[in-house]
């Protein structure tokens, strides 16, 4: 007892005698909630402020910068990241050209951006150079001067493959198209068209995503840099950790989400909004990204923008906050059941296979138990000279589930959350997903599975969403998918945002330059924003209820409906319960897009096989499964072979 006593006399006395921590880091010295003044020159009442950095703001900075003003940008996440490729109209490039003759007319080579090589960075010849290459090429080694290159591919070989079924039989055709010609000289008449006329027309070019928003980005970036100094008002800044504050509610919902609305956006008696940042650092809280204000730093005043754009993807809680909504869209497809929300399903993947400088589609029929027909849809996107780029998405029917139990791979009464179910969950979307792939490739299964996959599939749904008013303070539009979105596959939300939204913007700069209001000047913008966004609306119907993708354009849809003899219009049915029992099974998270999940494997750097004028169930009549989806559909073998080419254009 008493060497009890005595060890915890000592236990007690070291325990007084300790400092309260080891660890010796001071505190901040700016508390949370501490007004600091910032040091920055040129972010206080900017022309233009950009909510988000995307293409679309990007873009719209340009534009502003171009005409003499000064632009601020906010951005949470950093770099650019966003991994998928491109198919873009040629307007994107007149664009930029466009932008290039204005910055060096106002501002002269010695306040223009430049390589590290010295030479001018002309944001044109850095997409897409006549006199420079393409290939596995980033945009950073091309503005290093590294690499004579440019950051685009031409697209060479447009295939559309019809392998819808009829009168009960298979069928194939198969239409391959001229490719569109690069353009060679500016065209001022492709800067401001409306969105129907742009989308209608084909893709010339394929790029990263990613590689075309850090091309923007380090343009911005060295304008900053250049003038910081040289001494001078800054004609950009940019906030790369930012947001409006939101107070210290943090990401909640509900009431809290309420109670923050006004936090960083405050309101004048005008109608107009100053506007507060706040610093914030990201975290993966249990497989979900959070964001919160960083410890020790203050809020950031811009004062008041005369024009401030939300473009910060097809949810913003920035949009949300000011009173924003969108409506979901619907269309009528002719098939008995009236008007129906535009919505669909599919799996998205990347693999490294050597799509090559090809912009293929395929579209097919499905059957069900009951053996009623849908159509799905496929897409596979490559590069010019770079054997690792393969985006293939493939649209997942109405009728199918993904669900475990049902597939016999988990007993019933598993629970959704258990690790058997998700396993099981994902084989099943990965073996339909290399299924779908292999039909668009015409490569086998076993040889696809084998190929490294830096990511997916993942599973994703499209609902067509569009706002009623661009106009959501008298300083302030929404623009970009915040405002609303079409259909995905034929990349016309980019277009739509970076060709159509952003030079609007010049635009306006154009109207207050001739002496229009500002209440008028942003209300046209408003308006310019919604037509755009209407038209391309317009032009995705197709891709919910009509067999040929629209960037094929209206000459070369004409001409592929001659070829199958069906018309656009036609629908197949749609099961809309069996699509939310499929949604029910793991819940589609949007964060998903930003996570790497590399399934290791060899790179593919053979082309891909020639296009087979036979259908595959054809192939397969010797599969009992293939026989009896044929039987039931109402027909039996028959040779239904067909091939259209149109133009000069040869299949790979």
């Amino acid at each position: 007892m008493r060497n009890l006593r005595l060890a915890s006399l000592v236990k007690r006395t070291s325990r007084d005698s300790a400092p309260t921590v080891l660890d010796p880091t001071k505190r901040s010295q700016a508390p949370r909630g501490t007004k600091v003044e910032v040091d920055w020159t040129g972010i206080q009442n900017p022309d233009f402020l950009a909510l988000g950095l995307g293409a679309t703001s990007m873009m719209a900075m340009l534009w502003s910068v171009a005409n003499g003003r000064q632009a601020v940008g906010v951005e949470l996440r950093g770099d650019p990241s966003l991994g998928v490729h491109w198919n873009v109209r040629e307007d994107y490039w007149h664009h930029l050209g466009l932008i290039d003759q204005l910055m060096l007319e106002r501002y002269g080579e010695d306040r223009i951006p430049r390589k590290d090589d010295g030479r001018l960075f002309k944001l044109r010849e850095t997409f897409y150079s006549a006199v420079t290459e393409p290939g596995d090429v980033y945009a950073d080694e091309v503005i290093a001067g590294v690499e004579e290159a440019h950051i685009s591919g031409l697209i060479h070989y447009t295939e559309f493959i019809d392998d819808r079924w009829s009168d009960g039989q298979p069928k194939r055709v198969l239409t391959v198209l001229q490719p569109a010609k690069p353009p060679a000289e500016h065209d001022p008449s492709k800067v401001g068209r409306d969105m129907v006329t742009v989308l209608d027309g084909p893709s010339t070019f394929q790029a990263g995503a990613s590689e075309v928003l850090v091309m923007m980005r380090r343009y911005l970036e060295r304008i900053e840099e250049m003038d910081i100094a040289a001494g001078v008002t800054p004609r950009v800044r940019l906030f790369l950790s930012h947001r409006v504050a939101v107070g210290d509610a943090g990401d909640g919902d509900g009431f809290l989400k309420w109670m923050r609305q006004e936090d960083g956006f405050v309101s004048l008696p005008d109608g107009r909004k100053r506007i507060l940042l706040e610093e914030i650092q990201e975290l993966d809280y249990r497989g979900r990204y959070r964001r919160l204000r960083k410890p020790g730093t203050s809020l950031i005043d811009l004062g008041v923008p005369e024009l401030f754009m939300i473009a910060q993807g097809f949810d913003s809680s920035d949009a949300d906050r000011l009173g924003f909504r969108q409506e979901e869209v619907a269309v009528d497809h002719h098939d008995g059941r009236g008007p129906v929300v535009a919505q669909a399903d599919y799996l998205a993947g990347f693999l490294e296979l050597h799509v090559g400088a090809r912009l293929r589609r395929r579209i097919a029929s499905e059957f069900d138990r009951e053996g009623n027909e849908y159509w799905v849809r496929q897409i596979a996107v490559g590069h010019e000279d770079d054997p690792e780029v393969g985006w293939i998405l493939v649209q997942v029917p109405d009728f199918k589930t993904f669900d475990p139990i049902l597939a016999g791979l988990v007993p019933p009464g598993t629970p959704k959350k258990t690790k058997e179910y998700l396993s099981a969950y994902q084989q099943l979307l990965r073996e339909y997903y290399l299924e779908q792939v292999s039909l668009i490739t015409e490569m086998p299964i076993s040889e696809l599975e084998k190929i490294q996959a830096p990511y997916g599939p993942k599973l994703f749904s499209l609902v067509e969403k569009v706002g009623a008013d661009a106009l959501v303070a008298a300083n302030g539009v929404v623009a970009g998918d915040s405002f609303g979105n079409g259909h995905f596959m034929t990349s016309g939300g980019a277009i739509t945002g970076m060709v159509g939204h952003a030079s609007r913007v010049l635009k306006y700069w154009q109207s207050r330059d001739a002496g229009v209001s500002r209440e008028q000047a942003i209300r046209e913008l408003a308006d310019q924003i919604k037509v755009d966004t209407l038209g391309w609306l317009q032009v995705s119907a197709q891709e919910f209820s009509q067999a040929v993708p629209i960037n094929f354009g209206e000459e070369r849809i004409r001409e592929i409906e001659k070829q199958t003899g069906r018309q656009s219009g036609e629908r197949a049915n749609t099961i809309d319960a069996t699509r939310r029992h499929r949604h029910s099974l793991v819940p589609l998270d949007p964060s998903d897009w930003r996570r790497l999940s590399v399934r290791s494997g060899r790179l593919c750097t053979i082309e891909l096989p020639p296009i087979l004028e036979t259908h595959p169930a054809e192939r397969q009549m010797t599969c009992p499964a293939a026989a009896g989806a044929m039987s039931m559909a109402g027909g039996q073998s028959a040779d239904m072979r067909e091939t259209a080419v149109v133009g000069a254009g040869t299949a790979s």
